[in-house]
């Protein structure tokens, strides 16, 4: 992965610690068999073919129903943060215990968890569909903008609308390459990258977040406050609830976006009210 000079803290910088993070076991999480669990008590054995195969905005999964899961999950991954291996299950893992704080890769790969579930309930393709242990640049660039969302960081929440819009647009399966890469969408990642680089540490830590991940030996697992990590985790599920992409019967006809009848379409309402409650 290239290394952005701009980007360098004192021993680490921020896509340094997201790669280490999706490296951790358990991190990254399966679409498919997310979705099969997720939606099995709520839809048709063809709508969840169909969510996973195209996604659930296009199964006409309801809002309702997307809402629930992704509480769920939420809170799931809130109650589980500790059952994440630590970097002793990575190749040369303690090496790098003595340039990258383990709390802090810990903690990223938690919130990678709940990212993940959050974007395939939300109907994102898949964030990981190559089979190698490295991570492509698109899946680093949104992985950065669904992290600066749940820190919160305003720019991010530009970038992700402008991707979301553009697999909407063409109901693609796979993210835009090259808008992440080289493209409009590049500069934001570099710029929320730089943002978490110079003040995740600080945000995160110094306010006593760090004091919440007791470490044992320095590489055991440890747990996050509710007073944290959910906060975070809503913040990502309010923003993609807000976004096109999210409506049910999600169609594309000639590059322009449409809502078709599908089954167990409700009818629309803004997903950002519904939340506020929550």
């Amino acid at each position: 992965m290239a290394k952005n000079q701009d980007l360098e803290q004192p021993g680490f910088s921020f896509p340094q610690v997201l790669d280490l993070a999706a490296k951790l076991p358990g991190v990254r999480i399966d679409r498919e068999t997310y979705l099969r669990a997720a939606l099995k008590r709520h839809c048709t054995a063809e709508q969840i073919d169909r969510a996973v195969s195209e996604s659930p905005a296009a199964a006409g999964v309801s809002l309702k129903v997307i809402t629930e899961v992704a509480n769920g999950s939420i809170t799931y991954e809130t109650s589980k943060v500790t059952g994440i291996s630590a970097l002793a299950g990575l190749p040369g893992g303690l090496a790098m215990l003595g340039t990258v704080p383990a709390d802090l890769v810990q903690y990223v790969g938690h919130m990678l968890r709940v990212a993940q579930k959050l974007a395939y309930i939300y109907s994102w393709p898949d964030l990981f569909a190559g089979d190698g242990e490295e991570i492509d640049e698109a899946t680093e660039g949104i992985l950065t903008l669904f992290v600066g969302v749940m820190v919160g960081v305003q720019v991010a929440q530009g970038g992700v609308s402008k991707v979301a819009t553009m697999i909407a647009a063409q109901v693609a399966k796979k993210l835009p390459q090259q808008a992440l890469t080289k493209g409009a969408i590049y500069p934001i990642v570099k710029k929320v990258a730089g943002y978490l680089g110079v003040s995740m540490t600080k945000k995160l830590f110094a306010s006593g977040v760090a004091k919440a991940i007791p470490v044992v030996g320095a590489i055991l697992s440890g747990g996050l406050t509710l007073g944290t990590f959910l906060p975070m985790s809503r913040k990502l599920q309010k923003h993609l609830a807000s976004l096109e992409l999210t409506k049910p019967g999600l169609r594309s006809v000639d590059g322009e976006v449409i809502f078709a009848e599908a089954p167990g379409v409700v009818e629309w309402s803004s997903p950002r009210s519904s939340l506020e409650s929550s």
